[in-house]
């Protein structure tokens, strides 16, 4: 099939061509480049890509990415920001639950992945030359029931290659578990800016919301391989609403989506031989079940949260205190909690000995990562400070994976925000792409980790 082109420092006359049919004049592309900089940083901070204006950019990488963040950037400050659970993306500007998201129940019977229904969507804060289209698919609960997910597919606005796009199933980070806060309902999509610049260089993104953010059904917060099973029903759902998509797929996640990409290939890819492997960036450390009472007041709610939804008989006043209890119902109604919440300490939402609760056990063990083989290569991106930090789980995260035999290049970046990593990864990410659907071998440096 034909491959994405994309733009290198050897092939300026194809990038000049692109940024003319963008509306960008061409100045002089490489001292444009450095008088850009300033105002790329300023940019990606606020579309969430917070590393892109490193250095490390190669020029055409650099300019693609501007353009986005530019486009993407124009539209998101009308809204205020929408405050958002500690350790998350603050999401400018939402629009309201439409009839859309809404489905009867009980459910009308549909297989996994198969396609409720779809929309075009057109309000996105989205550059021109990307297309939105909304999509309601059928999914699996984490009892292993019928449900309905959203997401959104982003694809050119041009003639696809032979064999259609090439597909990456995008996996979001954390944003909180009501349904308002599906990235699908944000006019920025959250990662927007990011996202469409792998749609300029000749992608197709599916971004799943991950069941119950959006839909009405109870989210399955952190639980990996509910989440996981999310992202994969998304794959040919996308391929129904838009036939148009090739047939091979990577997986790519931040933050707590990074967890869903490794569930992803722990699940085989449920047999999928189209899948190529997966990227995970995030901070590695991040790859190990929270403890519930080290990330922020919000973490043992949302702990207690998804083992409501894994374990329908667990009891949230079994591990939650009586402060905790009060708080708790606010999680379905918005993606933060009151500023009073934040006077609470964390410590005191949590009973003691609530780590011995048979079903917080069940979770975790359910949630840990490297526990069996993932199929397929991986590429992890994080932030080498945090990965050397004394309590990082990283070294031994990594070790068990190269030791069970996983295909993993691990990669760390200096700056210690793992926010920054995104968009200093992004050159390291496009050449490990390229190299999947090229049908190159993956690399990997597991020789040192095991």
């Amino acid at each position: 099939m034909s491959r994405p082109n994309l733009p290198a420092e050897k092939n300026m006359n194809s990038l000049n061509s692109f940024f003319t049919a963008a509306g960008h004049k061409n100045t002089g592309i490489t001292v444009w480049i450095f008088r850009a900089r300033r105002k790329v940083c300023s940019l990606s901070r606020r579309a969430g890509v917070t590393g892109a204006c490193g250095s490390s950019l190669r020029p055409g990488v650099f300019l693609l990415l501007l353009s986005f963040l530019a486009a993407s950037s124009r539209g998101s400050e009308r809204a205020p920001s929408q405050a958002a659970i500690a350790g998350t993306p603050r999401t400018r500007g939402a629009f309201p639950l439409s009839k859309f998201y809404d489905t009867p129940r009980p459910l009308p019977r549909g297989t996994p992945g198969q396609l409720i229904r779809s929309e075009e969507f057109e309000e996105y804060d989205l550059p021109e030359g990307v297309l939105a289209l909304r999509m309601l698919y059928h999914s699996r609960s984490a009892t292993d029931e019928d449900v309905a997910a959203s997401g959104v597919l982003l694809y050119p606005d041009r003639t696809p290659p032979l064999g259609g796009w090439p597909v990456i199933a995008w996996a979001h980070d954390l944003n909180g578990v009501a349904r308002r806060c599906a990235p699908s309902l944000a006019r920025n999509l959250e990662r927007g800016a990011f996202l469409s610049m792998y749609v300029g260089l000749g992608y197709a993104v599916v971004a799943t919301d991950y069941t119950g953010l959006g839909t009405d059904f109870r989210n399955a917060y952190r639980d990996i391989a509910s989440n996981a099973r999310d992202v994969l029903y998304s794959i040919p759902a996308a391929h129904a609403a838009v036939p148009k998509l090739s047939s091979e797929w990577i997986a790519m996640g931040y933050g707590e989506g990074g967890l869903t990409v490794v569930g992803i290939a722990e699940l085989g890819a449920l047999g999928d031989p189209h899948y190529l492997g997966g990227i995970v960036i995030s901070d590695v450390a991040g790859l190990e079940p929270a403890d519930g009472a080290s990330a922020g007041n919000a973490s043992p709610l949302l702990l207690a949260y998804g083992i409501k939804t894994v374990f329908p008989d667990f009891a949230e006043r079994e591990i939650l205190t009586k402060d905790a209890l009060a708080l708790y119902p606010k999680l379905d109604q918005a993606c933060a909690l009151p500023a009073s919440a934040e006077k609470v300490r964390p410590s005191s939402l949590l009973k003691p000995n609530w780590q011995k609760n048979r079903f917080v056990k069940q979770y975790l063990e359910r949630n840990t990562i490297a526990a069996k083989p993932a199929r397929g290569p991986l590429l992890v991106i994080a932030s080498a400070a945090n990965a050397q930090a004394p309590a990082s789980t990283t070294a031994p995260v990594i070790a068990r994976m190269c030791k069970q035999g996983d295909q993993v290049q691990f990669q760390t970046y200096a700056n210690p925000d793992p926010g920054y990593v995104i968009g200093e990864s992004v050159r390291d990410q496009i050449a490990w792409i390229e190299g999947r659907f090229a049908g190159r071998a993956a690399p990997s440096n597991c020789s040192g980790h095991d």
